[in-house]
């Protein structure tokens, strides 16, 4: 608890999900906490600051970007969690939504570390969080483009890291199944978490882990953690 006294959060994808969890438990520890999504309820905690963003478009990060700067300042804590799923063979699918896909997945994650790293390198502290997933590394029929934005976003993981040590610290939280709106929102799919039938965790347990790396010891870096149902295979 300790770790998190006097720090400013901002939670891409913040609006649902994974993202909407870290959010809860964020502010439930009285972070200040922004919240980047396309759609955001109103029902926030009052140290909550929504912002209407799509952080695949570079003025609307920029845009973002202003206006957390007015309304907290450079934040300590970058949680990239905004994604989308896809499942499509890649001698049938659509170039046009594999794009969207890589633009949201990773272009996206990208320009928020642009906007947001530079600012806390100059403080001299802070974190950032991308959320991954099991996929990463992984080949599988009709997976090859949301497991190829999750490889990239691993390896550029990496590369911060060494970029910014010892000021700033890097983390990659890669959860397997996940009971959120995911599936619903795939952009061509048709599986859901129960019909996988490995289980699945609850986007409070993925936020937990979370919370565990960014309370350690600024001395201490947890880089990667998975974290999947148990009888999840893969």
């Amino acid at each position: 608890m300790q770790q998190l006294e006097g720090k400013k959060a901002i939670v891409s994808g913040g609006g649902s999900g994974i993202g909407q969890a870290i959010v809860d438990k964020l502010t439930a520890r009285k972070i200040p906490t922004a919240i980047a999504d396309l759609q955001i309820s109103p029902n926030q905690p009052t140290n909550a600051h929504p912002f209407i963003c799509d952080v695949t478009t570079a003025p609307a990060v920029d845009a973002l970007y202003a206006g957390v700067q007015e309304k907290l300042g450079t934040p300590t804590i970058l949680i990239c969690s905004a994604g989308r799923g896809i499942h499509q063979k890649l001698t049938e699918g659509d170039p046009e939504k594999w794009q969207l896909a890589i633009n949201t997945n990773l272009m996206g994650t990208l320009r928020m570390i642009r906007a947001f790293v530079p600012g806390m390198l100059e403080q001299g502290e802070g974190d950032v969080v991308l959320i991954s997933s099991v996929a990463a590394g992984k080949s599988f029929e009709y997976g090859g483009i949301y497991a190829a934005t999750k490889t990239a976003l691993e390896v550029i993981a990496e590369t911060l890291r060494q970029e910014v040590l010892p000021k700033v610290r890097v983390t990659v939280v890669a959860p397997g199944i996940t009971d959120t709106a995911f599936f619903k929102n795939t952009i061509s799919g048709f599986h859901t978490a129960e019909d996988i039938g490995y289980g699945a965790l609850s986007a409070e347990a993925v936020a937990d882990a979370v919370l565990y790396a960014l309370e350690q010891p600024h001395h201490v870096s947890v880089n990667h953690v998975t974290i999947r149902p148990t009888k999840q295979p893969f």
